[in-house]
């Protein structure tokens, strides 16, 4: 499978598969990924299609000036600006994902919502997380894309208070693997916090050292996470590669 096939193939993988763990929203949200050998194009799912019913032929290519260059339907306008700031002013978001799944939303519903280090799984992430604390409205121009970009920089996660979140990574499997990882952290917090009583969090030495030690096989424990996911997927359907 040629290097572009492969990524669009991997894009509808994350699509279906988040669809399948609960973390779509009716037709809404959107993921994204740089077109192979191209620093200026990506592509992105289309206008009001619902994940579980997304294939690789329906996936837009467009350009950062917002011009369609292959597909039927361009995304809405909120995924354009949002996503063509991220690519065009990160340099490590090869790919971006943007969702609403609920335990990462519910967190950013809460005054100063802050992925606490209280559980292992958070230090994947020690150090990685921006957070937007301005809710302006929807993202319907360039200005607000480049203020998520901006604060988004150079991590991997920013929270966006009061809506939801994006995930950023250098291939379509790391930022799969950092979005599946991060909803499992936020609901384990989201349920420590209904008990009422405050969180045990690990001192600060031993969540940096942990983070490092799990940046060691981070690499192949993503390829392998993601390789799982899409053989569970080939299993079920293989209707998602036409």
């Amino acid at each position: 499978m040629n290097k572009t096939l492969q990524t669009k193939t991997d894009l509808v993988v994350a699509l279906r598969t988040s669809e399948r763990l609960g973390y779509s929203e009716g037709v809404d949200n959107h993921f994204s990924c740089l077109v192979p050998g191209t620093e200026d194009h990506f592509y992105i799912n289309p206008h009001r299609m619902h994940w579980s019913e997304i294939c690789v032929t329906d996936l837009v290519e467009l350009d950062f000036e917002g011009v369609v260059l292959n597909g039927k339907a361009p995304p809405e306008d909120t995924a354009f600006f949002i996503h063509s700031s991220i690519h065009r002013k990160c340099p490590e978001a090869s790919c971006v994902l943007h969702t609403h799944m609920r335990y990462a939303t519910a967190l950013s519903m809460l005054e100063n919502g802050r992925v606490e280090p209280a559980v292992q799984g958070a230090l994947k992430f020690y150090g990685q997380i921006a957070y937007h604390d301005q809710f302006n409205g929807l993202a319907l121009d360039g200005s607000e894309g480049d203020r998520l970009a901006e604060a988004l920089d150079n991590k991997r996660i920013l929270f966006l208070s009061n809506h939801g979140i994006i995930v950023a990574g250098r291939s379509v499997a790391h930022a799969f693997n950092d979005l599946y990882y991060l909803e499992q952290v936020c609901r384990a917090q989201i349920t420590a916090l209904s008990s009422g009583k405050p969180l045990k969090i690990i001192p600060e030495e031993t969540a940096q050292n942990t983070f490092v030690q799990m940046q060691r096989d981070r690499d192949d424990q993503v390829s392998h996470h993601f390789a799982a996911m899409k053989r569970i997927l080939d299993r079920e359907t293989l209707d998602y590669v036409n």
